[in-house]
């Protein structure tokens, strides 16, 4: 049985421990990223089970109905690059654990990273240093400040933890149910969302990426924000109206980012106007890019592999195929 890995940009993945997991399976591991249909669909032609990392590829109709033997798509987190009614249809089974259960600390790592490297000019700095000159100017304490968390998720509550343990003031916005959740488990919350944007000193993006909350955050919401505040995105670029955070950087509120996603990735292009403020810190999308979160990353991957090759699929998330499949119908 074949399987395909796709994006795994330092070959990493065969060195993990879970790897073995995959021992008897015939394994081909992709280290470039492509999005060519036609390279996808003829690498990817023979193969029955394809491995994600994230959100890297997309797997649309065009290329689904290029690969007649492709049986299972199995990956972590969630799945807006996937076409599940497509998968559906062809008798793909999708199986993505989505962090049941556990946030992901690497990720909230690199926020609070994030935020302490654009408060204190660290990567400016560096520049500066690297480039024979001194200091380059002043930096910003936290303590004391106002963190806003937007989204009340696993991600969002661990870095507002590490806020308080700096001495922040920390509240919280999200949708009203999950409001009354945070409310309800003793947390600080906004008023409302025009409180939120102009009262913070931090604010950091912690929700998923659905429709609801595609371009949530507006370029109305950014100029409220303060002159000397700062946005921080760890989570997805769409969550922020196309186009409005740039603009708004250059309107001077808020007067600083820090961000690991865009609106295109990869992003390759040097004068992306992001790489080239220099209030605005930012790294290539590597929240979950640690040894430790690939191999807990993994394990679930390759579990789901094992538990679909032995007839009882896990964390399906397109139940309709389970039926059809059962049925004896074909694509």
């Amino acid at each position: 049985m074949k399987v395909s890995i796709l994006d795994d940009y330092f070959d990493t993945v065969r060195t993990l421990d879970s790897f073995r997991k995959l021992d008897g399976f015939d394994v081909k591991v992709w280290n470039d990223h492509v999005q060519d249909i036609d390279v996808l669909a003829d690498r990817l032609k023979d193969t029955d089970v394809l491995v994600l990392i994230r959100e890297r590829t997309k797997i649309r109709q065009p290329l689904l109905e290029r690969l007649p033997k492709l049986k299972l798509i199995s990956q972590r987190s969630v799945y807006p690059h996937i076409d599940i009614d497509t998968c559906t249809k062809r008798g793909v089974v999708v199986s993505s654990s989505q962090h049941a259960g556990t946030p992901c600390y690497a990720a909230a790592e690199l926020t609070w990273g994030l935020i302490l490297a654009a408060a204190r000019q660290i990567p400016q700095q560096m520049a500066s240093l690297k480039a024979g000159h001194w200091q380059l100017g002043v930096g910003s304490t936290l303590r004391g400040k106002t963190l806003g968390i937007f989204g009340y998720g696993r991600i969002g509550r661990v870095v507002a933890g590490y806020g308080k343990a700096f001495g922040m003031q920390v509240q919280f916005f999200a949708r009203e149910a999950t409001m009354i959740q945070a409310r309800v488990e003793g947390h600080a919350t906004a008023a409302n969302k025009q409180a939120f944007f102009e009262q913070c000193d931090v604010i950091s993006l912690h929700m998923r990426l659905v429709e609801a909350t595609r371009g949530i955050v507006t370029a109305a919401d950014l100029a409220r924000m303060k002159p000397t505040a700062m946005i921080v995105n760890t989570s997805r670029a769409p969550l922020i109206e196309p186009g409005a955070l740039v603009a708004a950087l250059k309107a001077g509120r808020p007067g600083m980012a820090a961000v690991d996603v865009y609106e295109e990735e990869p992003v390759r292009d040097t004068g992306h106007p992001l790489l080239n403020m220099p209030n605005v810190v930012c790294v290539p999308h590597i929240g979950y890019v640690t040894r430790e979160e690939y191999e807990l990353q993994f394990t679930e991957i390759f579990d789901q592999i094992t538990a679909w090759k032995s007839g009882h699929p896990i964390n399906v998330v397109n139940p309709d195929v389970l039926a059809s499949l059962h049925s004896g119908a074909t694509p």
